[in-house]
């Protein structure tokens, strides 16, 4: 049983650095949960109990930046909430026209767009899109950094 567990935590931890890549998989949780059934399958040994809830609230940190940081770049960079709602529905669409690269295509085009419906112009309607690219890329980047120091972790605690 403790084997099956073992093989079930590696292709959840596994499973969670895809999901840094598509949306669809919630990345980050998919690794915590990986970190606690190892724990679980060595009788709680690998990791304390002080580690496992400092990295359940980088979890939870991190998951609530993977909504807002892309929001977060688009106003910085002078985003309607028009441009926020198509860029996020360009982004669904990208991900199943050219996964994983269309989502973020199609939340920079969906940006540009929503500034141009919203009245803006060429360059002010780029500046929105690239404050959702900065943003998209910037919580991408966190949620693999988090979800490969648990691969790591996991691994090295493994055998």
């Amino acid at each position: 049983m403790t084997t099956l567990l073992i093989i079930l935590g590696l292709l959840l931890a596994l499973a969670g650095v895809f999901g840094c890549i598509f949306p669809i998989i919630p990345g980050p949780p998919l690794g915590y949960l990986a970190l606690i059934i190892l724990s679980w399958a060595k009788g709680w040994e690998p990791f304390g109990t002080t580690f496992l809830i400092i990295m359940a609230g980088l979890t939870i940190l991190v998951s609530i930046l993977d909504y807002l940081l892309p929001a977060m770049g688009a106003k910085k960079y002078g985003a309607s909430r028009l441009s926020l709602w198509v860029s996020m529905a360009g982004m669904v669409i990208g991900l199943f026209l050219f996964p994983p690269w269309g989502m973020i295509i199609g939340a920079f085009l969906g940006a540009v767009a929503g500034e141009l419906l919203a009245g803006r112009q060429g360059k002010s309607a780029l500046r929105a899109g690239w404050g959702v690219f900065v943003g998209n890329m910037l919580s991408a980047s966190l949620k693999l950094a988090l979800t490969g120091v648990m691969l790591f972790l996991y691994i090295k605690e493994m055998f």
